[in-house]
């Protein structure tokens, strides 16, 4: 421990560096972060200003204060592109003692940070906004859960009267934020989680959904408006900048899409229609050539917020620092085209990663309880059979095409997203095993399953339909 503080106070700002920046430690601020967070890269702050305005911080941690272009953290940084973020550990891009200490924005301590400072009015137009340097102190360290309590009002908020009320205020704030978006064309794709509760080996107990609440669109909103803001004044500048882009869809597959709820004449849960849309979108990637952001709706957007854990985000911050700030002790020595690339393909390596870890822990789950029968519903359909994502958890695996019917002649329906069963085929005894001769399984539906088999290794589920 003592050779922790000995590092951290080698490395922490001199006093001089409070004056070349905007001190804004007396302004209420704090963050709002999953439970078990412990790298704090973002804080807002909340001022109600006598005109009947406001005055909102989106502060996001200094990290290139610490870390210096070329240095050997730097280095390692770029290599990793991004934190990568595993159900049981997580892979920090930069050194914990940094991420969790150094940089992160805990409450109680000063914290160098890069801000971008708005005046808000009650209509959430912004009136005007300054990017600069700042030093703050968060009053709190808030969950998400606590902030919603402040939101739904189970918390009346009695003994933190000034955070209740910014709590309150930034929500309102961030509905018509969020809602002017919609209007403005962004796409709302609810993104649910899958969770885990493990015991002392590492092992699930629980599984459980993380539903987005408005704690969450809140940070968010403030997030998007911080990114936007920064990149329309990188734009401005006319200098080459690392965008985040996002390619408008393939139009053959989102016409496959209409086609397909037009035809089913039914419902279709929202897990399967976020599936089915998120497969129909084009991947967002870095880039330094600007087409917008097509799922935002947005013309000039980039990523700002999150340089603990994203390193286009530090490349952000020094481009900010060069080309806004007019400072020039953070040239890099990099070409912007490859390293938009490299961060591409380490964050489709990473999203490939964390996806592999919880399919990993949904098939230690449900080895466990291969005797029960579940719901789910049809989530995706190959030539090969379909898959099913349990309504508990979604835990999604897949009941093999030869063990729907033996002796059905069985068609897949591509664009239909479906396999029918037509009849049995000449020979077959009828009844062995078989359901009938008439019977669609199509996206969307719902059915009952048991658990054929588990493979570990390759963390996959093999379900068996099971008939009521």
């Amino acid at each position: 421990m003592q050779i922790f503080y000995y590092f951290c106070a080698k490395f922490m700002f001199e006093a001089d560096e409070i004056k070349r920046r905007r001190d804004m430690r007396e302004v209420l601020a704090f963050t709002i972060d999953p439970a078990d967070a412990k790298d704090f890269d973002d804080a807002l702050s909340f001022f109600r200003m006598p005109d009947g305005n406001f005055q909102i911080g989106v502060h996001i941690a200094d990290v290139t204060y610490y870390v210096r272009p070329g240095d050997d953290i730097d280095r390692e940084a770029y290599t990793k592109g991004t934190s990568v973020y595993l159900v049981d550990k997580v892979l920090p891009m930069i050194p914990e003692v940094y991420a969790n200490f150094l940089c992160s924005l805990r409450p109680g301590e000063d914290k160098l940070c890069m801000s971008v400072v708005f005046t808000l009015s009650p209509e959430a137009e912004v009136l005007k906004f300054k990017i600069c340097r700042t030093v703050i102190r968060s009053d709190y360290r808030l969950d998400y859960g606590e902030a919603q309590a402040f939101i739904d009002g189970s918390d009346d908020g009695a003994d933190r009267p000034r955070l209740r009320d910014a709590v309150c205020t930034l929500d309102a704030l961030a509905r018509i934020m969020r809602k002017k978006r919609m209007d403005e064309g962004a796409l709302e794709l609810e993104s649910e989680e899958v969770k885990f509760r493990l015991d002392s080996n590492k092992r699930p107990v629980e599984v459980y959904i993380s539903r987005p609440a408005e704690a969450n669109h809140l940070i968010e909103e403030f997030m998007l408006l911080a990114n936007r803001t920064v990149a329309e004044q990188l734009g401005k500048t006319k200098k080459k900048t690392v965008w985040r882009i996002h390619d408008k869809p393939d139009a053959g597959k989102l016409a496959d899409l209409d086609n397909f709820k037009k035809s089913v004449g039914k419902t279709i849960p929202p897990a399967a229609l976020y599936m089915l849309t998120v497969r129909a979108m084009a991947k967002a990637v870095y880039s330094t050539h600007n087409i917008g952001h097509y799922g935002l709706a947005f013309t000039h957007y980039t990523h700002f917020t999150s340089p603990i854990r994203r390193y286009p985000d530090m490349m952000v911050h020094r481009l900010v620092s060069k080309y806004i700030l007019g400072e020039k002790h953070h040239d890099m020595d990099i070409n912007l085209d490859e390293a938009c690339e490299h961060c591409s393909t380490c964050e489709q390596d990473a999203v490939a990663a964390e996806r592999d870890s919880v399919k990993y822990m949904q098939a230690l789950w449900m080895k466990d309880h291969r005797d029960g029968v579940f719901t789910g519903i049809i989530s995706g359909v190959k030539e090969f059979g379909f898959f099913v994502i349990l309504d508990n958890g979604w835990c999604e695996g897949l009941v093999p095409i030869h063990t729907l019917c033996p002796g059905c002649l069985l068609e897949y329906d591509e664009k239909n997203f479906c396999i029918r069963a037509k009849g049995f085929m000449p020979g077959s005894a009828e009844g062995a095993g078989g359901f009938g001769v008439a019977r669609t399984f199509t996206l969307g539906d719902r059915v009952n399953v048991r658990v054929e088999q588990v493979n570990i290794r390759k963390k996959q589920v093999d379900f068996r339909l099971v008939e009521e």
